[in-house]
């Protein structure tokens, strides 16, 4: 069965706003449950390095962030969302404390849709924390 890309924007706008959620609040149970059990990710650096693949890998992804980023990570902006039938990119700014360091960031993630769940997750990042 073919995906819309109209479902597949509504499924990941869901998605990103729970995500939303986990950055600014560390909870990231929302999201968690949008996944798929063979969800997988890529994440450009340090301990989740490259693919990773399950719900449960993902759960300790998650809750790494949520400590990195304590209190938590503020999305500036939403710059641009480009979307398929079965992906959605968002491009956005963050900036909070990483690890108690001042962090600033322009970030894009994209989630791959089946049906009303994510999939799949991949992360770039581009700026070094320490530029606009």
């Amino acid at each position: 069965m073919a995906q819309n890309s109209e479902n597949t924007l509504k499924v990941a706008q869901q998605a990103f706003k729970h995500f939303r959620h986990g950055l600014e609040t560390g909870e990231w149970n929302q999201f968690l449950d949008m996944l798929t059990e063979d969800f997988s990710f890529w994440f450009p650096m340090g301990k989740f390095h490259g693919l990773n693949v399950g719900k449960q890998r993902a759960q300790e992804f998650f809750q790494y962030v949520a400590q990195a980023f304590t209190p938590g990570l503020q999305v500036t902006s939403l710059d641009r969302i480009t979307s398929n039938e079965t992906t959605v990119v968002f491009e956005f700014r963050d900036e909070g404390l990483l690890f108690g360091q001042p962090y600033k960031n322009r970030v894009a993630v994209s989630f791959d849709v089946r049906g009303d769940k994510i999939c799949g997750y991949r992360e770039y990042f581009g700026s070094d924390g320490k530029s606009n």
